[in-house]
């Protein structure tokens, strides 16, 4: 697997922005979602990590149920 995934110069807010954009559109915010800094920090060629960060038992069952009805279940 290609761990790069075609960015340049690890700039992945936009996808971070974009995917809280897309957690909001279904009633769900984690609060803690943003760069990992360890990952963010460490000299490699491959991007830094998204930390998803934690969440609630409510949250947990939303997500859930979306992931759910976005695979036709």
């Amino acid at each position: 697997m290609d761990d790069t995934y075609g960015l340049t110069g690890h700039d992945i807010g936009p996808d971070i922005d974009a995917l809280r954009a897309a957690l909001a559109a279904h009633g769900i915010t984690l609060p803690s979602l943003g760069v990992e800094p360890l990952t963010f920090a460490a000299r490699s060629t491959r991007p830094p990590l998204v930390s998803l960060g934690n969440c609630n038992p409510a949250t947990v069952r939303r997500m859930a149920e979306v992931l759910r009805s976005a695979a036709g279940g």
